[in-house]
């Protein structure tokens, strides 16, 4: 679900693999890190019976060999994220502004002026439940913040931001 690339590749190989005597045709990827950096994932992988060869690491690697770069590829990931977390805490320490402070402000304006998009639709609801509201705007398909459904937390948030913004 989250590697719609890999699975219409993983697809395409079971499909061209019927023609043949195999189950599969490979899928070829240039590093074993590239795919994943977790040993679950890769295992995962070879359990659909769609082989893959690794370039880094030759056609005639095993798959205990695969484990073993994989494991050794998932305890790197985990060191770049512990060091990421040390550098981030230490110019935090030092007094360095993280992020750019700027966004906060530029998404706090586009949401003070949807809501006063909104404020026509929703002063006639809001004697309605959050829930009621939120079914009411995906009823009559209006556009959640981020293009999606109505939720009610969504709609609770909304109501709050009316009562702040000023007419």
């Amino acid at each position: 679900m989250r590697r719609p690339e890999l699975a219409a590749a993983m697809k395409f190989a079971r499909k061209l693999g019927k023609g043949g005597k195999s189950r599969a045709a490979p899928v070829m990827i240039a590093k074993l890190d590239r795919l994943s950096r977790e040993v679950h994932f890769i295992s995962g992988l070879m359990l659909q019976r769609v082989p893959f060869i690794v370039t880094e690491l030759g056609p005639d690697v095993d798959p205990f060999m695969l484990h073993i770069h994989a494991a050794v590829a998932e305890k790197e990931r985990n060191r770049i994220a512990q060091r990421t977390k040390e550098a981030l805490a230490a110019a935090k320490a030092r007094g360095q502004q993280l992020g750019n402070p700027d966004i906060g402000k530029l998404r706090k304006a586009e949401a003070d002026l949807l809501a006063g998009r909104l404020r026509y639709i929703i002063e006639p609801l809001r004697s309605l439940s959050a829930k009621r509201i939120s079914a009411i705007l995906n009823d009559r398909k209006v556009a959640a913040p981020r293009g999606g459904n109505w939720q009610a937390t969504q709609v609770i948030r909304l109501l709050v931001r009316l009562d702040l913004v000023a007419v």
